[in-house]
């Protein structure tokens, strides 16, 4: 089954082994556009319907915040569009955020000054179970992963 949620967003039910529940995969995809930092809290609430059944406590929440990490860096530090990917299956969860913009992210120390800068890789690399960055074509994919742990 695919809906459109929103201006530039798909969600996407398939069910991949005819198992049941247990083999679900459900994907939300979503165009971002250039500097459209709308999009955090917009990506934040559609990844929101697509875990709504998924984890353990808390995790959706942090799915949410790594998430919003993953399309902020997008938006702010390549002046692109970008193009977002949530794949919840059996196994966890995948978010990829693509850009087209070849140079690698690093994490970092977060700024003295402000407070608000630098810290989303650094969040990213300790919550998550995986992540990485893998080039493509014409720029990058920034990505994490979190298991299906259940309660």
């Amino acid at each position: 089954m695919i809906a459109n949620t929103s201006a530039g967003t798909q969600a996407v039910e398939d069910t991949a082994d005819g198992g049941g529940e247990r083999g679900r995969t459900s994907q939300l995809r979503r165009r971002l556009g250039r500097a459209d930092l709308r999009a955090v809290p917009e990506t934040r609430r559609a990844l929101r319907e697509l875990l709504r059944h998924w984890g353990r406590p808390g995790q959706s929440e942090t799915a949410e915040l790594l998430t919003s990490e993953l399309v902020t860096n997008a938006l702010v530090h390549t002046d692109q569009d970008a193009v977002l990917t949530a794949t919840v299956g059996p196994d966890g969860l995948r978010v990829e955020v693509r850009d087209f913009v070849a140079g690698r992210p690093q994490p970092r120390r977060p700024d003295t000054g402000d407070g608000t800068h630098g810290r989303g890789l650094v969040l990213v690399q300790s919550l998550a179970d995986a992540w990485g960055v893998r080039p493509h074509g014409i720029g990058k994919a920034v990505w994490f992963e979190l298991g299906a742990e259940m309660a």
